[in-house]
């Protein structure tokens, strides 16, 4: 029984989890979408929603936690100084998830994993 579990295994060890969301959030916010399976894509979309609210926070102590947990310093610089600016006034809902359809060598299911823009936020009010 799994009760109270947190998170999805994705049938790795704890250390090659962490290291597949440590790259693929990295290159989430260099390239501001990626192309993934949909449980990845699922998975990740939790945890970046809470990088950048920590992000939006812009202390000390969230640059330092943010840092650690992505792969390039320079990709954390362009979390505090552009995306977490865009989404100042917005409460949540900062990834988007588009259904890709199955992958031709293991039908697995593929999404689009991107960032919303703010324009289309301020479009629809």
């Amino acid at each position: 029984m799994r009760h109270q579990v947190a998170g999805k295994r994705l049938s790795r060890s704890t250390g090659a989890r962490k290291a597949l969301f440590k790259n693929l959030l990295t290159d989430l916010f260099r390239n501001e979408r990626i192309e993934t399976t949909e449980v990845k894509a699922k998975v990740l979309r939790s945890q970046a929603e809470k990088m950048i609210t920590m992000a939006r926070r812009g202390d000390l102590a969230s640059r330092r936690r943010i840092i650690s947990q992505l792969n390039s310093t320079e990709v954390a610089k362009k979390l505090f100084e552009e995306i977490a600016k865009e989404y100042q006034g917005r409460k949540g809902g900062y990834t988007r998830i588009y259904k890709l359809g199955p992958r031709k060598g293991d039908a697995a299911p593929m999404a689009l994993l991107e960032l919303v823009q703010v324009a289309e936020t301020a479009e629809k009010k």
